[in-house]
């Protein structure tokens, strides 16, 4: 089964292997495929200015410990998207607080990637992303995504609002949200994949 492993800085030396290929993987998907040059690297990999030794790192691995996706989360007491790139999403300021993280980088590997329905992964990872932030006792999520996620994350019974407007950006339209992190939450998305149990690896509690 495919489970989340939460990478901190405090334990990132362990992951070494595995966050050079999620980021190798995040060069394929956003550079290569989605042509986001902003972000390229000569070394094919994909960083971004959040980065950085805050950000938490959620990396779906198989049984064989191969990486087949992952998230972001950044505190949003520290710079990030919302409030240092599209704070226009966001006319009331973007919300900060220590319980209040972002969400970026999803992605699911484009082998994996299902035509007309979504894949099994992507259920993993997004129970993973409401698993690990209650088990950090983050409280809420904010995040920049396309305009068609709001949709998609109420149909699996998620509580979000909308902070603005969709905005037409150059890669599609796009829209802030912010989404509370709740119990029901977790138990809708896992039977909306029928996840049977947590995604977290057995060591995912971070050091």
């Amino acid at each position: 089964m495919v489970r989340i492993q939460v990478v901190t800085w405090a334990n990132r030396k362990q992951y070494r292997i595995v966050l050079e290929r999620y980021f190798r993987i995040r060069y394929d998907i956003y550079v290569k495929r989605r042509q986001w040059r902003a972000v390229a690297r000569p070394i094919n990999i994909e960083m971004d200015a959040f980065d950085t030794e805050h950000a938490i790192y959620l990396m779906a691995l198989d049984s064989l410990g191969k990486i087949v996706g992952g998230s972001r989360l950044v505190p949003t007491l520290q710079p990030h998207l919302l409030s240092d790139v599209f704070p226009r999403l966001a006319p009331d300021g973007p919300p900060r607080a220590a319980d209040i993280f972002e969400w970026t980088r999803f992605f699911i590997s484009p082998a994996l990637r299902s035509h007309g329905r979504s894949s099994p992964v992507a259920g993993v990872v997004l129970c993973g992303v409401l698993e690990a932030a209650q088990k950090l006792g983050i409280r809420q999520i904010s995040v920049v995504c396309e305009s068609f996620w709001p949709k998609r994350l109420r149909a699996l019974g998620w509580t979000i609002a909308e902070l603005g407007d969709v905005l037409q950006h150059e890669d599609g339209d796009i829209v802030a949200l912010l989404i509370d992190v709740t119990p029901e939450a977790i138990e809708s998305t896992r039977l909306a994949y029928g996840l049977q149990e947590s995604v977290l690896a057995d060591t995912a509690a971070p050091s």
